[in-house]
């Protein structure tokens, strides 16, 4: 298990690299997303079809509220 300041690290890079606000990190918690998650999905420039991390994250906000499966 990661030490308590090991995860506010993970945190705090996935918070700089994805350029989120607190607000996001909290929606990302409350998600159950973790943040190597979070750094996994920032779009390379070859991945022009992924959607930002921030933008990503309300649209798994948009999912979990509606409850709704995209398919």
């Amino acid at each position: 298990m990661a030490n308590t300041t090991e995860k506010d690290r993970a945190w705090a890079e996935a918070k700089k690299r994805c350029r989120l606000h607190t607000r996001d990190i909290q929606l990302a918690k409350q998600l159950g997303i973790s943040p190597k998650s979070l750094l996994k999905n920032i779009p390379s420039p070859k991945e022009q079809w992924k959607l930002p991390v921030k933008q990503w994250l309300a649209r798994k906000k948009g999912l979990m509220k509606d409850d709704k499966l995209p398919f």
